[in-house]
């Protein structure tokens, strides 16, 4: 799954890259407004972490841009303004949910992994498919409850593919949302992790449906 922190505090920033970096997803980052528009206008993301207190373009104005563009990214508000009258003011502008600064990072990854959970259809906090359960907590995987050990990418993968179980995911939705912007994307890279998770995991937890 793919994320963007739209935030100016530089160490904040990279704080929150790492721990969602460490939680198993790619992330790109933005300091500033513009910057961000252009990121979100043109890259593909499972949800955003958005300061509102950003230069050139603020958070709110960002928002209202992308919800009137029609982007249905699941946006979490991180900002040092705490009042309820922001916060309805954020929700209001098309936020999907709110957390005041000084926050705990961990609050901001169980936020941003609930709001994925509900864009993707998803009720329970850990994924399932038979007997093979993915635990976006901990970025654990476990077949008949023995743990399986992923790379990255794989996991990244597996991740997608569950959130969207039961519907046809194409190669490219694959490679727009297991990679950061920066990352040199090759789409053939995909088919070779999908084969490492079949031996990992059974050749038959993993579709393939010709042409799509």
């Amino acid at each position: 799954m793919r994320v963007l922190v739209v935030e100016d505090e530089a160490l904040l920033a990279t704080q929150l890259a790492r721990a969602l970096g460490d939680a198993g997803y790619a992330v790109d980052s933005a300091a500033e407004g513009e910057r961000a528009d252009f990121l979100a206008q043109t890259e593909h993301y499972d949800a955003g972490g958005l300061d509102l207190g950003l230069p050139n373009v603020d958070g709110l104005t960002l928002l209202r841009r992308w919800r009137d563009a029609g982007l249905a990214v699941p946006v979490l508000v991180l900002t040092a303004r705490g009042s309820w009258q922001e916060k309805v003011q954020g929700i209001d502008g098309g936020a999907d949910d709110y957390v005041a600064k000084p926050f705990r990072i961990e609050e901001v990854l169980a936020r941003l992994r609930a709001l994925i959970r509900r864009a993707s259809g998803q009720m329970q906090p850990e994924l399932r498919s038979g007997a093979l359960v993915l635990d976006p907590r901990n970025a654990k995987v476990t077949l008949d409850g023995a743990p399986v050990k992923l790379t990255s990418h794989e996991y990244r993968v597996l991740s997608y593919l569950m959130h969207h179980r039961g519907r046809v995911v194409s190669q490219s939705d694959l490679t727009e949302h297991i990679y950061s912007q920066s990352f040199e994307r090759d789409s053939n890279t995909v088919g070779v992790f999908i084969g490492r998770l079949r031996r990992k995991l059974g050749a038959s937890i993993i579709e393939t449906v010709r042409g799509l």
